[in-house]
């Protein structure tokens, strides 16, 4: 199945540039204040696409994800897309486990403390997750900003050097983005703008055998 990564859209999206693919995949961002109507051009212009599963999380700019009910959610999501909120799904044998969590970070959203109470949310996802979509990092890959800050969660690192995921896929950091492989697993920072909030970085594609 070939994939198509992305993160950050903050609101462009309609700009993109995207390869074919059987699925996309949004590691969060997907506007740029949260608002009702930011969320549902986002939504409107996700549910169009060509890609025949799309797939979700929202970010720490999000706020509507994170204020509103799970009913009003619902109600907003179009059928086709798949919204993930520490919740997974299975597509064609292909388990994924989505998360907005991140550690604390200004007053954006889905902001927790590291340690016990972030650790809470890494403790849901199952062990046999092959793809697993966090808008932030783990701690020193790809999670270096431009002060050269390692921020990414240490909680997260541990969880994920357990489980041994196949994927892992970020954003959140636009200046880290990119592709590493460790070990067994190929973690990828997905976010398209740069530092500046410029559209400069292409989907990152790959092939999940």
């Amino acid at each position: 199945m070939k994939i198509v990564a992305i993160s950050d859209t903050h609101g462009v999206h309609k700009d993109l540039i995207l390869p074919e693919g059987d699925m996309i995949i949004h590691a969060g961002d997907v506007s740029k204040r949260g608002t009702v109507s930011q969320v549902e051009d986002f939504l409107a212009w996700y549910a169009g696409l060509s890609f025949k599963y799309k797939v979700f999380i929202a970010g720490n700019h999000d706020f509507f994800f994170e204020r509103a009910t799970d009913e009003a959610i619902s109600a907003l999501v179009p059928d086709g897309v798949i919204y993930l909120n520490d919740s997974g799904i299975s597509i064609e044998g292909i388990h994924i486990w989505g998360s907005p969590i991140q550690p604390w970070f200004h007053d954006w959203a889905f902001n927790r403390a590291r340690g016990s109470v972030i650790r809470k949310h890494w403790e849901l996802i199952p062990s046999h997750t092959d793809i697993l979509i966090t808008h932030g990092p783990v701690a020193h890959i790809l999670d270096r900003t431009s002060m050269g800050e390692h921020v990414g969660c240490e909680d997260l690192r541990l969880k994920v050097d357990e489980l041994k995921p196949k994927y892992h896929i970020c954003g959140h950091i636009h200046e880290a983005y990119g592709v590493v492989v460790k070990e067994q697993s190929t973690f990828i920072n997905a976010s398209v703008m740069d530092l500046a909030y410029k559209l400069v970085h292409a989907p990152i594609v790959f092939d999940f055998a």
